[in-house]
């Protein structure tokens, strides 16, 4: 009898000890971070305002990441140092912020809002920078973008308080932004614009209700350059509200046949 016990007692001790080692399995494998076991199969770049002309595209992030070895690409999930993709594109003078996130299925996320070059400024000084269209100040780069570009005595602080302004008007609007090709800033701190379609300068005067001028050019374009030629003006002034001030270009000097 006291051997049957026995047998009962060790049988049920070893169930319990199973069940126990079981249990502690399943725990553990519950636990298990799953970026231990998967491996990064997509990366997901997403730039805000990407419909902005800047100098960010998911390519472009791409290059930076796999330059300094680690795009995260094939890599396991827990190798893949979110925190560092963060700060190492937030290091690009292009990038205003970043953020990266793991999913499940093994993506890796990367959100970020870029820094929008309105004007090129290229100082009588020898300064030349991008001003974005926040005011900030971006060093020129190997980077080429389709922007106005300002020249004359320029001062950042200038740039930032009123080229911002005007370089977000025309970057606001598609036929201005291919239409004009440089500003350029006088002593006085008024400014001539130089258009791409059209032999002439444009005046724009001082950098005030610079909207209201544009609107009164464009009018002008449509219903009297239009007719009488685009070239028909070497001047045309937008200085004075309500009106346009326009100088005829001269006719060339004749030509005389040389004496025989």
């Amino acid at each position: 009898m006291m051997m049957k016990l026995n047998w009962k007692k060790t049988a049920l001790g070893a169930l319990s000890a199973a069940l126990a080692a079981y249990l502690l399995l399943a725990v553990t494998a519950f636990n298990k971070p799953q970026g231990k076991a998967t491996v990064c199969t997509q990366v997901k770049i997403n730039i805000a305002d990407s419909s902005v002309d800047g100098f960010l595209d998911a390519d472009e992030i791409k290059r930076m990441l796999q330059g300094k070895g680690i795009y995260p690409l094939g890599r396991p999930m827990a190798a893949v140092d979110t925190r560092l993709i963060e700060e190492t594109l937030r290091r690009s003078p292009f990038v205003a912020g970043a953020e990266v996130y793991k999913t499940d299925g093994g993506f890796v996320c990367i959100d970020l809002s870029q820094r929008t070059p309105v004007v090129r400024v290229k100082s009588a000084s020898g300064d030349d920078y991008y001003v974005d269209n926040h005011g900030g100040i971006m060093a020129n780069t190997r980077y080429v973008s389709d922007i106005v570009v300002a020249t004359g005595p320029i001062s950042r602080a200038y740039a930032k308080r009123v080229l911002t302004r005007i370089g977000n008007t025309i970057a606001s609007d598609k036929f201005w932004q291919s239409q004009v090709v440089q500003l350029n800033v006088l002593a006085d701190g008024s400014i001539e614009m130089v258009p791409r379609v059209g032999d002439n300068i444009v005046y724009l005067g001082r950098p005030v209700g610079v909207q209201r001028k544009l609107d009164r050019l464009r009018k002008f374009y449509k219903y009297g350059l239009s007719r009488v030629g685009w070239d028909r003006y070497s001047y045309i002034s937008l200085e004075f509200d309500n009106q346009i001030i326009c100088k005829k270009r001269q006719a060339p000097a004749p030509v005389q046949a040389p004496a025989e």
